[in-house]
């Protein structure tokens, strides 16, 4: 008998995280992801309910998991009442996989939030997960499900060759964006440079040095996330006092805490253009924010994934060592 078949037809459902991208997949798919209520009581618990029935359905749950901590409740509340409801299948589509920064005890007494988060996922009922760009690669291995891992690469070097920007180099704003960066510059035909900081305590950085030639160059600057943007700000004064023509930036998700868009709105910076993994309210909107949309990768892969096709072989675009 055909999978497929078995599983039954899909069923699409969304927290309220990410309501904008999960319509815009929903539009794309051919289905509502509307089908569940989700409410909180006086003292600020969550109540969700599946108003279809999910009965030998697959189902796919979108919900991105930042903060605050309401949005993992709600991705493990409509989990758990998929599983309760007979779901053939429950699969997770977190466009931004939130707490991926704990994801080793690197200090004595810390918790390693990135596992931990992951096991709630797997306890809750989900037997799958879609995500985009984790924090680390490694985390794939927290889930004891199977994890597709998409990349926004693809959605970003398509922007960035149509702009067709000359004397381009790709920068790493630090050691662990290197990889990635160099798998852009190799897409879109750049070299390569890293900025060399150093981090005294958390969402603080300083630039020590930049390694390679940016001098009269268009300059980007590629990370997964841009947060209280204190490095990328840093990195793009950085540059620009090196010599750089002109600096862009990409990164995939824009958590755009705090003293961001100030920081980001007063840097001497062409462009910053992230995607809509996480929904950005118009009061973090400025002038040179480019917001890309991840909405069609998302669909392909919950279409490739329903129908039992190869996710990695059309998605994944995987760094250069």
């Amino acid at each position: 008998m055909d999978d497929t078949y078995r599983r039954g037809p899909l069923l699409l459902l969304s927290g309220r995280a990410n309501r904008p991208l999960a319509s815009e997949i929903g539009s794309i798919i051919g289905e509502s992801p509307d089908g569940a209520t989700i409410q909180q009581f006086a003292d600020g618990e969550i109540f969700a309910r599946i108003d279809q029935n999910a009965r030998g359905r697959d189902v796919f749950i979108i919900q991105s998991t930042n903060a605050p901590a309401d949005t993992i409740m709600e991705l493990l509340l409509l989990a758990d009442a998929a599983r309760r409801a007979s779901a053939a299948r429950v699969t997770a589509v977190i466009p931004y996989f939130g707490y991926g920064r704990q994801d080793r005890k690197d200090q004595p007494r810390v918790a390693i939030g990135a596992k931990l988060v992951a096991n709630l996922i797997v306890a809750a009922g989900a037997d799958r997960v879609v995500s985009i760009d984790f924090h680390q690669h490694q985390i794939q291995g927290f889930f004891d499900i199977p994890v597709d891992h998409l990349y926004a690469a693809p959605v970003f070097t398509k922007y960035f060759r149509d702009k067709k920007l000359e004397d381009l180099v790709v920068v790493a704003p630090d050691v662990g964006s290197a990889k990635m960066a160099r798998g852009f510059g190799k897409r879109l035909g750049a070299s390569f440079a890293i900025i060399d900081k150093r981090r005294p305590k958390a969402n603080m950085s300083e630039v020590l040095n930049v390694v390679g030639d940016v001098e009269g160059m268009n300059c980007l600057l590629v990370d997964d996330m841009v947060d209280t943007a204190g490095t990328l700000s840093n990195a793009v004064v950085a540059l620009k006092e090196r010599g750089a023509k002109a600096v862009y930036a990409a990164a995939t998700h824009a958590l755009l805490s705090g003293p961001a868009v100030e920081r980001l709105s007063n840097a001497p910076l062409e462009e910053m253009v992230v995607t809509n993994t996480i929904h950005i309210p118009e009061n973090k909107r400025f002038d040179n924010l480019k917001i890309l949309s991840v909405g069609d990768l998302l669909a392909k892969a919950i279409d490739h994934v329903h129908s039992s096709e190869s996710v990695s072989q059309l998605f994944e675009m995987l760094p250069d060592n």
